[in-house]
């Protein structure tokens, strides 16, 4: 389990294998069911303790870190996707824009009518116009929002359906923000200023929706609500202070998300020894589970061991065919040895990290390693344009992209990437730059 900073999201991304293979196995049968190519829709994990979800942009549903360990279990994670996937069907993104276009339309109406008001000389009459207007404005933006998110729950019902997945999730989570909205005072009975419909509504309508339905007593099945259980420990291990992680989760517990939980909050803690107990009672449990192998090598790797992190995470990598972030730790590792003998595989692996998942700023960073270790740095500096790029450092992107395309032959592969990575970060610049004059 990794962070991974990107400059779009204030948040941090958490990329981890196993939550990424999960989420993907637990939304599949929603994205079916929602009419869309599951191999173009993501569910992804941010690092946020606020209990809320998300699509910005493309066919990616963001869920909080807060919102899954808040989570009792898998099937309130599910309505939540399902509620999601509805605002991506509906195409709610791209039409947001019209309820602000409408929402400015008053704005400015106002303003130009109360600029109009004040010229005649009444001054206090032409403010109240613009007031108003900015106020049925706002009313405007909402009521569309409000209806955005009353048909995404809509939608979402019939997912759920469609896939045979109860709907008792949705309702019993909803009831949990309700009762997280009680105890901070959120009013209940102004529907008019919010962005959506109050929760007691949404609620009462679901009622109608889940209850009569045929889903409505489905069972998640026991291996999937296993694999949400264990995840949801070992991200709270990650995500939380490990004082409150071993309240949550004491030694008491010998369940596999305990250990999985306490693995991280002593490994956070600088407690290797500890930690490696907990993995140890992970691989009694299933020797050769490779998240287990891979935690093991990663406790390992980052308590100063490289060598010894190697065999668990060689054989994780085999286990799960080569996954990407998985191999990336192993050439992380094989590289973190400074025994040149392995460096030949570390780039090995790394290459086929990045040819799966090019979006990881780390891995073409360690590559970069490499190819200035064997001295070839028109390489070396290809790859630091690749993950400066994904950080948005795109004065250091250019850069190392015109130091490679100097040294690559023009024409090849590379040099082509090389001249892409350049030619996006000048066009960013630019931007930048314009924004900056404007202001």
């Amino acid at each position: 389990m990794a962070l991974v900073a990107r400059p779009a999201m204030a948040q941090q991304i958490l990329r981890d294998a196993e939550t990424e293979a999960f989420l993907a196995d637990a939304s599949a049968p929603l994205v079916q069911a929602a009419g869309l190519a599951p191999g173009n829709v993501q569910v992804l994990l941010i690092n946020d303790p606020e209990i809320n979800a998300f699509v910005a942009g493309g066919q990616i549903v963001w869920i909080h870190s807060g919102l899954f360990t808040a989570a009792d279990n898998l099937n309130q994670v599910q309505g939540v996707v399902a509620h999601e996937l509805g605002h991506i069907e509906g195409g709610h993104i791209i039409r947001s824009g019209e309820g602000m276009k409408a929402a400015t339309g008053i704005t400015l109406l106002s303003l130009v009518l109360g600029a109009a008001v004040m010229a005649a000389g009444g001054g206090e009459a032409g403010m109240g116009v613009m007031a108003a207007g900015q106020q049925a404005a706002m009313g405007k933006y909402l009521a569309f929002s409000r209806t955005q998110e009353a048909s995404a729950d809509a939608a979402g019902a019939r997912y759920l359906s469609k896939a045979g997945i109860s709907g008792k999730g949705s309702i019993a989570f909803m009831q949990k923000l309700q009762n997280l909205e009680y105890r901070l005072a959120i009013p209940q009975d102004d529907g008019y200023a919010r962005t959506h419909p109050l929760t007691g509504e949404r609620i009462a309508i679901m009622r109608e929706a889940y209850e009569p339905d045929a889903a409505w007593n489905a069972k998640t099945p026991p291996e999937m609500e296993a694999r949400f259980q264990r995840i949801k420990a070992k991200l709270f291990g990650f995500v939380s202070d490990p004082q409150q992680t071993l309240r949550i989760y004491p030694e008491s517990d010998q369940t596999i998300p305990a250990h999985y939980a306490r693995a991280y909050a002593w490994h956070k803690s600088a407690y290797p020894d500890k930690a490696l107990a907990e993995t140890d009672a992970l691989l009694r449990a299933a020797p050769h589970d490779p998240y287990f192998l891979e935690l093991r090598g990663q406790v390992l790797l980052e308590s100063g061991r490289p060598a010894d992190a190697i065999p668990p995470l060689r054989e994780a990598v085999r286990t799960t065919g080569s996954q990407p972030l998985i191999a990336v730790l192993l050439g992380h590792a094989l590289i973190a040895t400074e025994d040149p003998k392995n460096f030949a595989e570390a780039e090995a692996v790394l290459r086929s990290a990045v040819n799966k998942d090019r979006e990881n700023p780390f891995a073409w960073y360690q590559l970069g390693v490499i190819y200035e270790h064997r001295g070839d740095m028109p390489r070396a500096a290809l790859a630091t344009a690749e993950s400066r790029a994904m950080m948005g450092d795109y004065p250091v992107a250019l850069r190392s992209a015109e130091a490679a395309m100097a040294g690559l032959k023009e024409g090849t592969t590379d040099y082509l990437r090389a001249q892409d990575i350049a030619m996006v970060a000048r066009s960013e610049l630019d931007a930048t730059k314009k924004k900056k004059k404007g202001k």
